[in-house]
Order: structure tokens, then C-alpha cells, then sequence
């Protein structure tokens, strides 16, 4: 009773603080601090965002398609190499640091790349969005896996269980908070990925929306998109915290 009491006025200081950063917002923008074509009041992105719903929907679509495309893959290819480097350790010691290679590339110097080999289609965006998503995965299973409990493992072996029996019930287990953290960040990089990559070439989703709003010094429409954008990415996390209460039920309290 008291963690839940602690959770929702936790939950109203958040509530509080983003109102007053609004509020803030509003005053400056009526006091006009700022010019109002530099920065639009959040009223003005409120009715922006009205008004462009049907096209902000539209482009959503796109967008969330190519996310979860390449997030599903992202997933399976960065689970799929956590395991073999967990088993096998010459491919930890000769893939690992390609791994971590892969990260120090920005993701808006890759994109022109994908985008100038396979096109404008949705094939270079699902690559980014798998390169910018495995990883959290990977590294997140690889190190639950690492760091799975000895003492257990030692034991299933005097009673003759196999490298698979092993997997199965400790280290996988033991693995499954490192998961849906890495799964939290790869879900939020999925989108902001297929934006990006939208940005340099597309012919519909959020990111081309954004390019087309900013030629035309729409700002308050690029701010609508900025907190759509922001807005899924959060549902995205929340969605990855009901699952993993589901899939861990011994982590409830």
C-alpha cells in the first residue's frame, strides 16, 4: 500500500513538473520573449496537431510499420548472437568488439549509405533500425548470461544436465531483466531510427512529414510531430513494461 501511494505521487510530481515546464512555455511565448515563428506556444502546436491529425496518423503508420519491422528483427538477430558468443567463446572474443564497432558509427552518417544502395523503400530504414536496435538486446542478454549463477550452474551439472538444460532454466531466466532493459532502449531507438532515416530519403512517414514542415517553417507543426514522436515512444517503453510483468509474474511483490 505504501510503495503504490509512493508510485502515484511520484507519478503527480512528473504530472506537475511537465505542466509547469508548459506553463512556463505559454508565458514566454505571450510575452513573445521569443518570435513566435521561432517558437510556437503550446497552444499553437495543440491546434496544429488538431489540424494535421489526419496526416499525422497517416504518416504514423509508415513509420510505426518500419519500426516494428526492424525492431522484431533487431530482437531476433541480437538474441541470436547473444547466445552463440554465450556458448561459444571464440565468437564472443572475435565478434564482440565488432559489436561495439557498430555503435561509434552515427546513425545519420550510415543512413545517406543505405539510403544511396537500396533506395527510397523501406529496406535501408528497417537495416538502420536493426543496427541501432540489436544492440541493447545483445549486450543485455549477453551480460545476464555472463552473470548467471555459478553455484546453480555447477549443480545442474552433478546432476547431469546439458548445455541446453543449463540455458534453459538458469541462464535464460537469469537473463530476463537485462532483456526488457535493453528491449526499453531498442524499442525508443526503433522510432527515432526510422525517422531518422526517413529524414534523408522517403516518400511518406513521420520523418518525410518533418522534412516537409521545416521547408516551409511550419515550427509549430514540427513540434506537434516532435511530441507525437516522444508520445509512442513512451507508449512503446509502457508496452514493454506490461509485458515483462507478465512474462517475469515473480518479480510482482
Amino acid at each position: 500500500m505504501k510503495e503504490k501511494l509512493q508510485n502515484t505521487t511520484n507519478k503527480c510530481w512528473s504530472v506537475a513538473a511537465i505542466a509547469g515546464i508548459l506553463l512556463i512555455w505559454q508565458f514566454i511565448c505571450v510575452l513573445e520573449w521569443v518570435d513566435g515563428f521561432m517558437l510556437p506556444s503550446p497552444i499553437q502546436v495543440l491546434v496544429a496537431f488538431i489540424e494535421e491529425f489526419p496526416i499525422l496518423m497517416e504518416n504514423s503508420v509508415v513509420t510505426l510499420a518500419e519500426a516494428f519491422i526492424g525492431l522484431g528483427m533487431g530482437i531476433l538477430f541480437g538474441f541470436i548472437m547473444a547466445v552463440l558468443m554465450d556458448q561459444f567463446d571464440v565468437l564472443y572474443k572475435a565478434f564482440y568488439p565488432l559489436i561495439i564497432l557498430t555503435q561509434t558509427v552515427p546513425a545519420v552518417a550510415i543512413a545517406p549509405l543505405l539510403v544511396l544502395w537500396f533506395g527510397y523503400e523501406m529496406t535501408p530504414k528497417v537495416i538502420l533500425i536493426v543496427i541501432t536496435t540489436f544492440f541493447p538486446i545483445a549486450v543485455g542478454l549477453l551480460n545476464g548470461f555472463k552473470s548467471a549463477d555459478r553455484d546453480a550452474i555447477h549443480l545442474l551439472r552433478a546432476m547431469g544436465a546439458g548445455r541446453w538444460q543449463i540455458f534453459r532454466y538458469i541462464k535464460l531466466p537469469g537473463a530476463a531483466s537485462q532483456f526488457f532493459a535493453g528491449l526499453r532502449i531498442s524499442a525508443s531507438y526503433a522510432v527515432v531510427g526510422a525517422v531518422i532515416s526517413e529524414w534523408l530519403g522517403g516518400f511518406a512517414g513521420l520523418g518525410v512529414y518533418m522534412t516537409r514542415v521545416k521547408k516551409a517553417f511550419s515550427f509549430d507543426k514540427m513540434f506537434a510531430v516532435i511530441f507525437l514522436i516522444s508520445f509512442i515512444s513512451l507508449l512503446l517503453m509502457k508496452a514493454v513494461d506490461i509485458l515483462q510483468k507478465k512474462c517475469m509474474p515473480w518479480e510482482k511483490e
